[in-house]
């Protein structure tokens, strides 16, 4: 069901991203579903992760900036002894390598301790991020690699989640915007002389935000105007106080 363009939303959404979408397309197809004049997000998703995504609508647009600094939950699966050029299961296989067998739970886990703190992380070829107005992955398709600018990021939680079972590690992790998760697992695997890549990522939590409060986009595309509106969080209480 659509709304008449004189009928507008206004609020903060949250959904739980599908995978196989970008977060731009999250956008589009709300936007076509209920002729919203303006909705963003404020933090993408990589195409192949799930959970957590913060629809802006309406004048809810203009509190982007706070929310989009907020720290981020995930939960994932790291694949050791490959690496691929996208550093996520999407891409093509580079090389592929025996993972060490002294490397134990507790070698794993100390591995991860390293990446704790603040600290500088060059964003990967295979990302959205600009350099002189051109998205690095256009680059990186054609097979071109250019110096990228390190940034400032912070890991405040890394550590598995369920028991080490090669090849395979479940973990989670706490860390600030801008972080690329994927590149923290090539890093890893890197480390441990073995290579490693992203096998699968969820997002559960944006700072106060839980996974559980959103509604999966099939949910939502099924609403009439009153439902929708019943579910949007009125922009003044989706600014954690702290971020004033």
């Amino acid at each position: 069901m659509s709304t008449s363009p004189n009928n507008q939303y206004e609020g903060v959404l949250l959904v739980d991203k599908p995978t196989g979408m970008t977060s731009h397309d999250v956008v589009d197809r709300l936007r076509r579903k209920f002729q919203m004049r303006r909705i963003g997000h404020a933090g993408t998703l990589d195409p192949n992760a799930t959970g957590l995504l913060i629809m802006l609508i309406g004048k809810a647009t203009k509190i982007s900036q706070f929310l989009i600094s907020l720290d981020k939950t995930y939960e994932g699966v790291i694949r050791f002894g490959q690496s691929t050029n996208t550093q996520d299961v999407d891409g093509e296989i580079l090389e592929e390598k025996e993972i060490p067998e002294d490397l134990d739970e507790d070698a794993l886990r100390n591995a991860m301790k390293e990446f704790l703190g603040d600290q500088y992380q060059t964003p990967p070829m295979f990302s959205a991020k600009k350099v002189d107005g051109v998205p690095l992955y256009k680059m990186a398709r054609k097979g071109k690699s250019v110096e990228r600018e390190p940034r400032f990021i912070r890991i405040n939680s890394f550590e598995l989640s369920e028991p080490w079972v090669p090849p395979n590690a479940t973990f989670s992790m706490t860390c600030s915007k801008g972080t690329y998760v994927r590149t923290v697992a090539h890093d890893l695997g890197q480390n441990l002389g073995c290579g490693a890549h992203l096998d699968s990522l969820r997002r559960t939590r944006i700072d106060e935000f839980d996974l559980a409060e959103a509604h999966s986009l099939e949910e939502i595309s099924e609403m009439g105007h009153a439902q929708l509106k019943d579910i949007l969080i009125p922009a003044h209480q989706a600014v954690p106080p702290h971020v004033l």
